[in-house]
């Protein structure tokens, strides 16, 4: 090898190095940018138990034994059904007429439409009834809770 190769490989190599570490950084850096996006894509932008409503599906509810009661739950970020939600909760009483020791058994029963929960209860007497209830939404780390106002006819 001659003394001029030798001279100038260090040079050669002292920048194909600096070049290794520029395209090093730049990669570090799109890596962090990519690692930041995905990480606010996947916990950001998850939502909360306050993007999500129950509502009460049908106000003709009479008195009487077995009444189904209709609840519907829906994204509101997205305004769809939400249908793997699982309730785990669920109390019927007569709070708003001054009365929440009344209270009444609550069953789920099998639904068929996505976003929509039937329960049946024994629903003694007219008047205002109270359905809390409480549900985890496939995905999100927050219980969703309603209270629900239930306006009974005789």
């Amino acid at each position: 090898m001659e003394l001029e190769t030798l001279r100038a490989a260090p040079s050669r190599l002292t920048a194909a190095y600096a070049g290794w570490l520029l395209n090093t950084s730049v990669s570090r850096r799109s890596l962090a940018r990519a690692s930041a996006f995905t990480l606010t894509a996947a916990f950001g932008a998850q939502a909360g138990a306050k993007d999500y409503s129950f509502a009460i599906v049908g106000t003709d509810l009479q008195s009487g034994e077995g009444r189904a009661i209709w609840v519907s739950l829906k994204d509101l970020r997205r305004n769809l059904p939400v249908s793997d939600a699982v309730i785990f909760a669920t109390r019927l009483d007569m709070a708003p007429e001054g009365m929440a020791s009344m209270k009444v058994r609550v069953a789920l029963m099998p639904g068929k439409d996505a976003g929509i929960y039937r329960m049946k209860a024994d629903l003694e007497m007219s008047g205002n009834w109270r359905l809390q209830v409480a549900a985890k939404v496939q995905g999100e780390t927050e219980t969703v809770q309603a209270e629900l106002t239930l306006e009974v006819q005789p």
